[in-house]
Formats: C-alpha cells, sequence, structure tokens
C-alpha cells in the first residue's frame, strides 16, 4: 500500500510537470470565449477531459499494442515515413498547437490596434471541443509514462483526477495573471509554439520520418525547458530595460 501511495504522489508531480504546455494552451484557449463564460469554458473543458482520460487510460492499458501497429508508410525518394495510431495523435497535435499559436501571434501584432470588439468570439461549445481534444493530444505521452511507474490502474486514475483538480484551479490563476499581465501573453504564445514544434518532432521520429535521407530526432525535454527558461530571462531583462528608458525619457522632459 505504502508503494502505490509514493508511487501515486510521484505520478501526479510527472502530471503536473507535463501538464504545463496543456494549461498554458487552455489558458490561451479560452480567451476566444465571451468574458463571463471563459472560466466555465476552462472548468467545464478540463472536467470532461478527466473523464475521457481515465478512458483513454482503460483503452491503452487494453489496447496499447494497437496504437503501435503500422497503419501506413510513405516511402518515396525524397519522404520516408512508417506511421502508427501514437505517431499520427502527437503529429495532429503539433500541427495544431503550432496553428493556434501563430494564429494567435497575427492576432497580437495585426489585429491588436483596432477595437477588440472587432476580433470574433467563437462558440463555447467549439473552444470546450477543443480544450477537451487537446488535453488528450497531451495526455496521451503522460499515460504512456504513467504505465511504465504503475500497473495499479486505481493509481493511474487517481492521479490522473488530482492533477485534472489542480489543472482547473491553475487554469483560473494563469489566465488572471496573463489579462493582468499581457506583455507576459506574447512569451506564452512563443511557449506555445516551441511546444508544436516539439511534438511535431517527436512525431516524427515516433513515425521513423526521414526527409532527403536525414532523419527527425526529437526535441528533448531538457533542451525544452532550457529554452524556455532562456526565454523568460529575456523576457524578465527587456522589461527591466524598457522600464529604464521609459523612466529615463520622463526625467529629460
Amino acid at each position: 500500500m505504502l508503494e502505490n501511495i509514493l508511487t501515486l504522489l510521484m505520478l501526479i508531480l510527472l502530471q503536473a510537470v507535463l501538464g504545463f504546455d496543456n494549461l498554458l494552451y487552455i489558458s490561451l484557449e479560452s480567451k476566444g470565449a465571451p468574458a463571463d463564460k471563459q472560466k466555465m469554458v476552462r472548468t467545464t473543458g478540463i472536467a470532461i477531459a478527466i473523464v475521457l482520460r481515465i478512458v483513454l487510460l482503460f483503452v491503452l492499458v487494453n489496447l496499447i499494442k494497437y496504437f503501435q501497429n503500422t497503419l501506413f508508410k510513405i516511402d518515396t525518394a525524397w519522404v520516408h515515413g512508417i506511421f502508427n495510431g501514437h505517431s499520427l495523435i502527437v503529429l495532429f497535435g503539433g500541427a495544431f498547437i503550432l496553428y493556434t499559436a501563430l494564429k494567435e501571434i497575427w492576432h497580437l501584432v495585426y489585429l491588436e490596434e483596432h477595437d477588440q470588439e472587432e476580433r470574433k468570439t467563437e462558440s463555447v461549445g467549439k473552444i470546450i471541443t477543443m480544450i477537451v481534444i487537446m488535453n488528450l493530444v497531451f495526455s496521451f505521452d503522460s499515460i504512456l509514462s504513467a504505465m511504465a511507474l504503475s500497473d495499479v490502474f486505481w493509481v493511474m486514475a487517481s492521479a490522473i483526477v488530482i492533477s485534472g483538480v489542480l489543472m482547473i484551479w491553475l487554469s483560473d490563476k494563469v489566465s488572471t495573471f496573463l489579462v493582468k499581465n499581457r506583455l507576459y501573453e506574447v512569451l506564452g504564445l512563443f511557449i506555445l509554439f516551441l511546444v508544436g514544434v516539439m511534438l511535431l518532432s517527436e512525431g516524427g521520429h515516433l513515425a521513423h520520418l526521414e526527409f532527403f535521407g536525414s532523419e527527425v530526432t526529437p526535441m528533448s525535454k531538457t533542451t525544452f525547458y532550457f529554452v524556455i527558461a532562456i526565454l523568460v530571462i529575456i523576457d524578465i531583462v527587456q522589461g527591466k530595460y524598457q522600464k529604464k528608458l521609459l523612466a529615463r525619457k520622463k526625467l529629460m522632459k
């Protein structure tokens, strides 16, 4: 019993670390909903995703071999790849997150100068659906990691539920922070862009993708978090430098 409890604590920590990018996506995606419904969208989306994560866990425990079976191959003079269910899920998730990040960056750069009302709000159902789908995409690898640490279903399911509840609580905190600190929203979008690149590289590696004889290699978690740390440091330094410049201009007037 003690071993199961220790494993549960380890899995909760693992889910929390791996859930950072998911949390960021949820906070940014929920912005498309009307302001008075954003909290409900985040809570509902994560709650549904928790239930579906447990279903996915049950499916993977019993049908993992089918996700690893080859679905189709591509073998040309320029491209070579062997695709299975796992690689396609990760590639789809990476491509969609990349698209989402670029779309939001485009809005920030070219449309922010117009009235915010001009930007169309998306339907609540659509946003909740996207949060649920992407939550499942993000959870795929974390569930596989959980299965490597434990074979006790209730331990893995409990970790999913607890981490989901924490995610609901933290999503409100992250969203509030981004609203009050708009400059950090740009940082968040570029981190999300980096997440998309990481998932695409991982999906390409799982599919053994090769372009012109060069194999796609996955971005390591160490590299991912190192780049994020550099981005955060640059953002902090740039923010302080801009404040000094503004203070200096005021003194010169």
